[in-house]
Order: structure tokens, then C-alpha cells, then sequence
């Protein structure tokens, strides 16, 4: 068997793996170190302007003429006409669908891809469209620039993105910051286990719960987007 490293296929592999003996790579830390930097900086002069926006996450693979594709783009629409632009993760499916519902209403519809192994590029719904490498420069993206994370049914990119949102409010890290998740009957399995499992076993306190709002109502999420847009401080407060 061929041992030759390989050079990485992406900056995530080339910093996570780097000193694997199957990959070969140009860079030492202090290079990833500048790369980030300048990737963190890229995202915040292109996202500086965006003004009031809500993060809506869900499966690339929600086909066009599923019901999640037409609520993810409706409660986009709803979101625009409230004032908010929409950033999604750019890609197809739900990302699309709530991209698409921003240009519907003429709302800044923003894309954050990410570098992967195999072929990605950004749904044609985006107008601010950026690509990033590493995944936790991305993820600052979605949480710095927005007022609410809006989940439909996802696979492990959606959870990620969930449970790492859930984590930075639980730990008030992030404040005035509602999680919503669209699709009761989606939800139902990890919300009963989160209860039921979790709760019980005092692995998270039962008020834990209550960072998450399960609906199907789309004006529901309206009204807790909003309320907790009123509730974040300003600039001088």
C-alpha cells in the first residue's frame, strides 16, 4: 500500500490532521494562524452592514417540492417584511428555500458556505455570498451577525449547529438569543430524550429545556424572533 502523504484536502483537514503522518503540509501554526485571521477579518467587513438578521438552518437534502421547502421559504418572506435579513449556510434544500424567501421580499439574503472535500457551491438565491474554510469561522458568522437561530429538520450539520447554539446560550455566552425549532414531529424523539433522558439524569437542569421553542407555527417563531430582537441592548445602552 502506497504510504506517500497526501496533501490535505481542505484547511479544516490541513489544521485538524496536520500532524497526521498521511498528510503532507506546507504550513506551520503561525501560517494557520495569520489564515484565520484574515478569514475572521474577511467576515467581518463583508457582514459588518447587515444590520437586524436571523440564522435559518436545515437539510441540504429537503427536496423543492417538499412542505419544509415552502414553510423554510415562507417564514423568510415573514422575517423580511419584519425587517430582518436571512443567513443561511448557502447550500441547497432548506438553506435555498430561505434564501429564496429573502429575495421574494428584497431582503439582504446571505449565503456562508464552507470548503469541503466534495463539490459545494452556493444556491443562486444568495446576494452576499462568502465562502469560508474553517468551520468555526463560519459558525462565529452565524451568531455574531444574527438575533435568533431558526432550525428545520436537518441532519449533522443542523445538530451541530443546534447544539453548539444551545451550548453558548446555556453557558450565557450569548444572551437575548431564542433557538427555535420548526417541525414538532421531527423534533419530538430529541426533545422527549432530551427531557425524559437528560433532565432525569441531571445532566442539564430542567430550565434547559426552555432554551429551545418547538412549533409548527410560523407566526409563532415571528412573534419570539421579534420579541427577542426588543429585548437585545444597543449600541450606548
Amino acid at each position: 500500500m502506497d504510504q506517500t502523504p497526501r496533501p490535505p484536502s481542505n484547511l479544516d483537514e490541513e489544521l485538524l490532521d496536520a500532524d497526521s503522518p498521511a498528510i503532507f503540509s506546507e504550513l506551520d501554526d503561525a501560517a494557520r494562524v495569520l489564515r484565520i485571521q484574515d478569514e475572521l477579518q474577511m467576515g467581518f467587513k463583508a457582514m459588518a452592514h447587515v444590520g437586524k438578521a436571523v440564522s435559518i438552518f436545515g437539510s441540504a437534502r429537503t427536496p423543492v417540492d417538499h412542505p419544509e421547502y415552502d414553510q423554510a421559504r415562507e417564514l423568510a418572506r415573514r422575517l423580511g417584511r419584519h425587517g430582518f435579513s436571512i443567513i443561511t449556510g448557502g447550500g441547497p434544500g432548506a438553506m435555498e428555500a430561505a434564501n429564496r424567501g429573502a429575495k421574494d421580499v428584497g431582503v439582504p439574503s446571505i449565503g456562508l458556505g464552507i470548503e469541503l472535500p466534495f463539490e459545494q457551491s452556493l444556491n443562486p438565491y444568495v446576494d452576499l455570498g462568502l465562502e469560508f474554510h474553517y468551520f468555526f469561522v463560519r459558525k462565529v458568522m452565524f451568531v455574531r451577525y444574527a438575533s435568533a437561530f431558526v432550525v428545520f429538520p436537518g441532519g449533522f450539520g443542523t445538530m451541530d449547529e443546534l447544539f453548539e447554539a444551545a451550548t453558548l446560550v446555556q453557558t450565557e455566552k450569548i444572551r437575548h438569543f431564542p433557538i427555535v425549532l420548526v417541525g414538532t414531529e421531527y423534533w419530538r424523539g430529541l426533545t422527549d430524550w432530551l427531557k425524559d433522558t437528560m433532565t432525569t439524569e441531571q445532566k442539564i437542569s430542567p430550565g434547559d429545556m426552555d432554551l429551545l421553542h418547538v412549533t409548527d407555527d410560523l407566526r409563532e417563531v415571528l412573534l419570539i424572533v421579534e420579541a427577542a430582537e426588543h429585548r437585545r441592548p444597543r449600541s450606548g445602552e
